[in-house]
């Protein structure tokens, strides 16, 4: 662990973030969300970059109607946002917990130069504070 406290979202980002492309499957999509326990993904594209946001909420309606009508599920291009609220590694984590207030996401693609570089997680924006007030 760290000795001191996190500053910027570099320090508390999950580079090996949980992505899919447009053309995964919505059931492929839950699956991911479920295992990484996450309420929502980014969307990328071939060569890494953010195209897109999918969340549980953008998906659960479709699923539950394709299970009932026992239709082939969505793809992810189907029913993602393009307008995605993304951050910079640089940016200040007291910053972004700003951001977080109200009805923000709950997950933020970390981008360079438009490139999906990693996420970053209100979980752990509240963590860095904690380690803040502790340090």
């Amino acid at each position: 662990m760290q000795s001191k406290a996190p500053t910027i979202v570099r320090d508390i980002m999950s580079r090996d973030c949980y992505r899919v492309t447009g053309k995964t499957s919505v059931i492929t999509l839950a699956q991911g969300l479920a295992l990484h326990r996450l309420p929502g993904a980014p969307v990328v594209d071939d060569h890494d970059r953010l195209i897109g946001f999918i969340s549980e909420q953008d998906v659960i309606g479709k699923l539950l109607e394709s299970a009932y009508l026992d239709d082939e599920p969505p793809l992810v291009h189907e029913l993602m946002r393009n307008e995605v609220l993304s951050v910079t590694p640089a940016k200040s984590i007291t910053d972004l917990a700003q951001e977080m207030l109200g009805a923000k996401p709950k997950v933020y693609p970390v981008t360079e130069q438009g490139r999906l570089v990693g996420i970053v997680t209100r979980r752990d924006v509240l963590n860095a504070i904690l380690r803040m007030r502790h340090s």
